[in-house]
């Protein structure tokens, strides 16, 4: 099925003007971050709830995307929120 799911996606991407770029094959590196937050949305929201519609898991989503980003702080920032460690970066050159 992902092939099916492959050449709807390419269809739309073309009608819509957006370039869809692809990580080389065996390069699961050169997409880390992205791979990172994947897995742990997965774990996270994914695979522990059961959801009965679209708008549900929107709304967990929704929710858990404002908790990951202004209450939990993240040790790879320096036990800051993302968002506290954006607007540290903002105010102070030498983190630049």
């Amino acid at each position: 099925m992902p092939e099916f799911t492959a050449l709807v996606l390419s269809e739309w991407a073309e009608e819509h003007d957006v370039l869809l770029e692809f990580i080389k094959p065996g390069k699961p590196t050169q997409n880390g971050c992205i791979e990172r937050f994947n897995r742990t949305y997965r774990a996270e929201v994914l695979d522990y709830y059961l959801f009965s519609d679209l708008d549900e898991v929107r709304d967990t989503t929704s929710r858990w995307v404002m908790e990951y980003n202004k209450e939990r702080p993240h040790e790879s920032l320096g036990d800051l929120t993302p968002v506290e460690y954006r607007e540290q970066r903002a105010t102070s050159p030498e983190m630049l």
